[in-house]
């Protein structure tokens, strides 16, 4: 065998390797994110709410699985009768939108604070990036109404966003969704964020890493979750409930975000021009909008759940034909 030949096969069966452990370290990492605690700050956070006459009650709800699912809820002294659900990024918990919480309330909004599965002190052996948090999401939404919210509203940052987004297809009744960096698929995510784990976010090359480097270890992690935990990641696509919704939305994006790239957005939004809406940030990394432009960012996003406080014409349908 001649010896380029030699070096060629060496070298692809090196890659294949590499290619094979960093799928399934990849697979697992994603699927078992690291938990952050949640109630070292508790009383941080209950001293911001008391201002409003809120009280930071911790509940909790069962999942369809079984898995226990833990939030906090704050009710303000002067509610306008509306709700919001506020939903955090990976490896994160409830603390990390709990600040987003004190305009809300400030506007008498009730707020629900929601760890996710997997994550705080919620249940559940893995995080499945909206395959089964859809449901969870529904059941917290049920959960706001049956307490006699007027209108419920969905907020979520990263992960958060992206699960916000696809839990529309299983909760129709958000009167209006926000969305803060979202993904617009799992698998196109996860490509980038091959480039973004070997540090070529600053130079723009996330999808071109992702898409040829990345490409065998991607689908090792992808067709490793489906082989051993019955999770095809592959379905996890915002873009299809997006497309398929008449649920108002907003996309929010940092134009210098390299964690989530701006693109998904894009991507989301001409899914439905209809009902979605793109805000891109300039100077804004990855959530960092309400960090560069704070008073805009209040004003879009109280303005646009004010522009949509009652329920979608295609639930009231819905509805009235049943």
């Amino acid at each position: 065998m001649p010896r380029p030949v030699r070096i060629v096969l060496k070298a692809a069966g090196i890659y294949a390797a590499i290619s094979l452990v960093v799928g399934v370290v990849l697979a697992e990492l994603t699927l078992h994110p690291w938990r952050p605690m949640t109630i070292t700050d508790k009383e941080k956070i209950a001293c911001v709410y008391e201002q409003y006459g809120a009280a930071l009650q911790p509940i909790a709800i069962r999942a369809a699985d079984g898995a226990d699912l833990h939030a906090w809820y704050s009710v303000p002294e002067h509610e306008n009768g509306k709700a919001v659900i506020l939903l955090h990024g990976i490896s994160d918990s409830r603390l990390g939108v709990a600040g987003y919480g004190q305009m809300f309330l400030q506007h008498g909004y009730r707020i629900l604070l929601p760890d996710s599965r997997a994550h705080g002190e919620s249940g559940g052996d893995i995080a499945t990036y909206g395959l089964r948090e859809s449901n969870d999401v529904h059941r917290w939404v049920s959960w706001l109404y049956d307490r006699g919210a007027s209108c419920v509203d969905g907020f979520g940052e990263s992960m958060g966003a992206a699960l916000v987004l696809e839990s529309m297809s299983a909760e129709p009744r958000f009167c209006a969704v926000v969305a803060d960096s979202p993904f617009s698929t799992f698998r196109s995510v996860a490509y980038d964020r091959e480039g973004f784990f070997v540090g070529v976010g600053r130079l723009g090359l996330e999808p071109v890493v992702g898409r040829t480097l990345g490409l065998l270890p991607t689908e090792i992690a992808l067709g490793y979750a489906r082989w051993r935990y019955r999770i095809d990641l592959r379905r996890a696509n915002p873009l299809d409930t997006v497309r398929s919704s008449s649920i108002p939305v907003l996309l929010i994006h940092g134009e210098d975000d390299i964690n989530i790239l701006p693109r998904h957005s894009r991507i989301l939004v001409r899914a439905d021009p209809a009902h979605a809406q793109l805000w891109l940030v300039p100077r804004a990394q990855h959530g960092g909008a309400v960090v560069v432009a704070p008073q805009e960012f209040w004003s879009r996003v109280l303005g646009f759940l004010a522009s949509h406080d009652s329920l979608p014409v295609s639930f009231l349908a819905l509805a009235y034909a049943d």
